[in-house]
C-alpha cells in the first residue's frame, strides 16, 4: 500500500477508536514512569477524559452517511454507532468503580488495571464496525486477551487465579471453534468480506454447500456462544464472576456481553440472512437452524433462572443471572420481526444501568463485608438506606417490573416474538417460547426477591459489620445516574428509542 493510498482513506470515521489507541498508550507510558507508591486513580480520570472525548467525536459522527475504509474491512454505519455508546458509557462507569475498588488483597500493578479496560474498549468498538472475518477476529481476541489479564489482577487471590485459568483455557477452546466454523465460511464463499459472504450465500443452490453453510453457521454460533455464556458454554461464567475484581465482572456483564451479540447480529444476520433455506418451507438458512437455536433459549433461560434459586455467594447469583438474560436475548433472533434489532439495542441499554448500577453497589458492600456470601446484605436498609432502596429499584428491573427499564425491555421481547404470529401465519414455537420466557421470569422472582429479603427484612448476621456502609463519590455517581435512566426508561421508553431511531435514520 503506498502512501497515497493510505492518505487517501476517511481517518476520521475511526475519530473514536483512535482517541481510545492515544488514551491507552498514554496511560501506559504515564504508570511506566510513576513511582509505584503513587495512587494510580489519576489514571482512571485520564481514561475517563478520553473516553468523553470518545464520545463527543462519535455524536458528531451521527447522521453523517455509512462508508467504508480499509479496502472495506472497517465499516462506519449507524448499526455501529448506537452500539458503541453502550460499550462507551459502559467502561466510563465501570472506570468509576475500578478508582473505588480498595480490596484487602490489594492489586498490584493498579495502572494496568486501566489501560487493559481500554484495550478490551477497543477491541469491543472494532467489532462493531469490522466487516470482514479478520478484522472481526483481530477485534474479539482483543477484547478477549484483555480480559483474560483483568479476571487474574488480584495475583494474591487463589480464586481470581482460577478465574483467569477457567477464563483463558474455555476462551482458547471457543476461539478453535470461531476460527473452524470461519475458515468453512471462507471455503464456501471465497471471501472474508461479510457483505460478499451475504451476497454469495444467497446464491447458493447446491444442498451439499447450503448443509455446509449450516454447519459453518452452528460451528461459529458455538465458538460465539462462550462469550455471551449461553448453556451449554455457560460453565465459565460463575467462577468468572466470583472471582475477578468487582469492576471487572461489571464490565464483563455488560460490555463484553453487548459485544458479543454484536457479533452475532452483524456476522449471522448478514451473512446467512439471504441464505435459501435447507428445506422448501423455509423462508431462509436462519429459519432453517431456528429450532436449535429455540431450545438453545430455552435452556439457557430455565437453567440460568433454576440453578440461580440455590446460590450463596452473591457474585455467582448474578453470574447465573446474567446466563437467563443472554437467554432472553436470544428471542429476538428467532422471531426476527420489524422490532428485533430496536428491542435487543434497548435491553441491552436497560441491562446496562441496572447491571452496572447493582454491581457498584455489591462492591461497595461486599469490601466493607469482607465477604461475597448473601447474608453480607442482611440488614443493609438499617446500614445504608438509600444505598438498600437503590438496590432494589435495580433488582425490581432485572425481575422485570412494571416502571422499570428491565419491564419494557422485556415486553419489547415478547411483543416482538408474538407480532409475527399475525403478520406471517400461526408460529406455536413463538408461543412456547414466549411462554417459558415468563415462567423464568416468574422463577428470577424468588432469587431477586430473596436479596431484597436479607436487606430489608433480616437482621445483620455479623454483629462487626459496620453501623453504617457509604458509597463514595464515584460510585455515588455510577448508582445514582444508573437508577435515574433505570426509572427514566421504565416510564419514558421513547427518550431512548427516540435516540436509537434518529441515529439510524428510521
Amino acid at each position: 500500500m503506498d502512501l497515497e493510498t493510505l492518505l487517501s482513506f476517511k481517518w476520521g470515521l475511526m475519530a473514536p477508536e483512535f482517541t481510545i489507541v492515544i488514551t491507552a498508550t498514554l496511560l501506559s507510558l504515564i504508570d511506566l514512569f510513576m513511582d509505584n507508591k503513587k495512587s494510580r486513580n489519576i489514571l482512571g480520570w485520564i481514561g475517563i477524559a478520553g473516553i468523553v472525548i470518545a464520545l463527543v467525536f462519535l455524536t458528531g459522527q451521527i447522521g453523517q452517511e455509512p462508508a467504508d475504509i480499509l479496502f472495506g474491512t472497517y465499516i462506519f454505519d449507524p448499526f455501529a454507532v448506537v452500539f458503541k455508546f453502550i460499550f462507551l458509557v459502559g467502561t466510563a462507569f465501570v472506570f468509576l468503580l475500578a478508582m473505588n475498588y480498595n480490596p484487602e488483597d490489594k492489586i498490584r500493578h493498579r495502572g494496568e488495571f486501566f489501560y487493559l479496560f481500554m484495550t478490551a474498549l477497543l477491541g469491543a468498538m472494532f467489532m462493531a464496525s469490522s466487516a470482514d472475518l479478520i478484522t472481526l477476529f483481530i477485534g474479539l481476541e482483543l477484547l478477549s486477551i484483555s480480559s483474560y489479564i483483568l479476571a487474574g489482577m488480584r495475583k494474591d487471590n487463589l480464586q481470581s487465579n482460577e478465574a483467569a485459568m477457567k477464563y483463558i483455557i474455555n476462551g482458547a477452546i471457543s476461539t478453535a471453534f470461531i476460527l473452524f466454523g470461519f475458515s468453512y465460511i471462507y471455503g464456501i464463499t471465497g471471501t472474508t468480506n461479510i457483505f460478499e459472504i451475504g451476497m454469495r450465500t444467497a446464491n447458493l443452490a447446491s444442498s451439499d454447500l447450503l448443509n455446509l453453510a449450516a454447519l459453518a453457521f452452528i460451528i461459529s454460533f458455538v465458538g460465539l456462544s462462550f462469550k455471551i455464556a449461553v448453556v451449554p458454554y455457560q460453565m465459565w461464567a460463575p467462577d468468572v464472576y466470583q472471582g475477578s475484581p468487582t469492576p471487572v465482572t461489571a464490565f464483563l456483564s455488560v460490555v463484553s456481553k453487548t459485544a458479543g451479540f454484536v457479533i452475532i447480529i452483524r456476522l449471522f444476520l448478514t451473512a446467512f440472512h439471504s441464505a435459501p433455506g435447507l428445506n422448501a418451507d423455509d423462508y431462509n438458512l436462519l429459519w432453517s437452524i431456528k429450532p436449535l437455536l429455540g431450545v438453545i433459549a430455552v435452556l439457557t433461560m430455565i437453567v440460568g433462572n433454576t440453578i440461580a434459586l440455590r446460590q450463596k455467594n452473591i457474585k455467582r447469583l448474578f453470574a447465573y443471572s446474567s446466563i437467563a438474560h443472554a437467554g432472553y436475548l436470544l428471542v429476538p433472533f428467532l422471531s426476527l420481526s420489524p422490532l428485533w434489532l430496536e428491542g435487543i439495542w434497548f435491553y441491552l441499554v436497560a441491562y446496562l444501568l441496572m447491571n452496572l448500577g447493582m454491581f457498584a453497589i455489591l462492591q461497595v458492600v461486599t469490601v466493607k463485608m469482607g465477604s461475597d456470601d448473601i447474608s453480607s446484605f442482611s440488614g443493609l436498609y438499617k446500614r445504608a438506606p438509600i444505598a438498600a432502596v437503590m438496590m432494589a429499584i435495580f433488582l425490581l428491573s432485572l425481575a422485570g417490573i412494571p416502571g422499570t427499564a428491565g419491564f419494557i425491555g422485556k415486553l419489547n421481547i415478547f411483543i416482538g416474538a408474538l407480532g409475527p404470529i399475525t403478520a406471517m401465519g400461526p408460529f406455536p414455537g413463538h408461543i412456547v417460547l414466549v411462554s417459558i420466557m415468563m415462567a423464568t421470569t416468574v422463577i428470577s422472582y424468588f432469587y431477586y426477591f430473596g436479596v431484597m429479603k436479607q436487606m430489608f427484612m433480616v437482621a445483620p448476621v455479623d454483629e462487626n459489620a459496620p453501623a453504617k456502609i457509604t458509597l463514595p463519590n464515584g460510585v455515588m455517581v455510577v448508582v445514582a445516574l444508573c437508577v435515574i435512566g433505570t426509572i427514566l426508561f421504565g416510564i419514558a421508553p421513547n427518550l431512548a428509542l427516540d435516540f436509537f431511531y434518529s441515529v439510524m435514520g428510521m
